[in-house]
C-alpha cells in the first residue's frame, strides 16, 4: 500500500468503520493529515486527492512549506510545543493552534494575531494522564483557561486536544479518551461554544472516535514511514 490514494482510502475507511461502530455519521470526524518531516510535494499530492488540512509541529519546517504551497487553499494547524518567543509567526501564519496550555501563550497569540487574518482557532491541550514530559494543562486548569480564551477578541476557543498515554490496550485507550470527553462536556455545560475534540492518531483513532473525537490526527498511516535521518 505505497500509493498515496491507497493509503488515504485506507485511513478514510478506518474512520468510516469506526463511526459506524459508534453509530455516528462519518461526517462528524475531520481528518487532519500530520505532515511533519514530509516534503511539500507530498502535501501537494494529497491535496489533489482532497486533503485540505495539515498539522505541523516544527515551526521553521512548517513556514517553509507554507511558502512552497502558497498557491493552494490549505488549512494549517500548529500542533507542537509552543515557545513564548515563537508565538508571533504562529499567530500570523496558522489557521488553528491546537497545543495551547497556558495563559501567557493565549495572550501572546491574541495580541500578535494580525487584524486582517480573522480570529485564530484554538484548542486547549489537556494532559489527561498526568505525563510531565508532554505538554498540556491539567484537567482542573482547563475551565480557567477557557475563561481567558473566551475573553480574548482575536481567539476563538474551539475545544480540546489530547495526546493520552501510549497503550495497545483498547480499554485503556478508551478510558483516557472518555476522560477527555468528560472535560469537553464540562466546557459545554459551562456555556462555552466548543465543537472540536481533537484526539486519536494512527494507532488509536478507533478508540478515540468511539469516545467522541471530532478530529483525528493521522501521520504515518497517510504519508508512510518517515526518513528519520531527514
Amino acid at each position: 500500500m505505497n500509493k498515496p490514494l491507497d493509503r488515504l482510502k485506507f485511513v478514510q475507511q478506518r474512520i468510516e468503520n469506526a463511526c459506524a461502530a459508534a453509530r455516528r455519521p462519518a461526517s462528524e470526524v475531520k481528518l487532519l493529515a500530520v505532515s511533519k518531516r514530509n516534503p511539500a510535494e507530498k502535501l501537494r499530492a494529497f491535496n489533489k486527492l482532497g486533503v485540505d488540512a495539515f498539522g505541523e509541529n516544527q515551526l521553521q519546517e512548517a513556514l517553509k512549506k507554507q511558502q512552497e504551497l502558497s498557491d493552494l487553499q490549505l488549512q494549517w494547524h500548529f500542533i507542537g510545543a509552543i515557545q513564548s518567543n515563537k508565538t508571533r509567526p504562529i499567530a500570523e501564519e496558522f489557521d488553528w493552534v491546537q497545543s495551547v496550555d497556558r495563559e501567557r501563550i493565549l495572550k501572546r497569540l491574541d495580541s500578535q494575531r494580525p487584524p486582517d487574518a480573522g480570529v485564530l482557532n484554538v484548542c486547549l491541550q489537556i494532559d489527561i494522564d498526568n505525563e510531565p514530559q508532554k505538554g498540556g494543562a491539567a484537567p482542573e486548569d482547563i475551565l480557567p483557561l477557557a475563561a481567558i480564551a473566551s475573553s480574548l477578541s482575536n481567539i476563538r476557543l474551539r475545544g480540546l486536544m489530547a495526546i493520552p498515554k501510549h497503550s495497545y490496550d483498547k480499554d485503556e485507550q478508551r478510558d483516557s479518551f472518555r476522560r477527555v470527553r468528560e472535560v469537553f462536556d464540562q466546557l459545554k455545560a459551562a456555556g462555552y461554544d466548543v465543537d472540536t475534540l481533537s484526539m486519536g492518531m494512527s494507532a488509536d483513532l478507533e478508540s478515540a472516535i468511539h469516545e467522541g473525537s471530532t478530529m483525528v490526527r493521522v501521520g504515518t498511516d497517510i504519508f508512510g514511514e518517515r526518513n528519520r535521518k531527514e
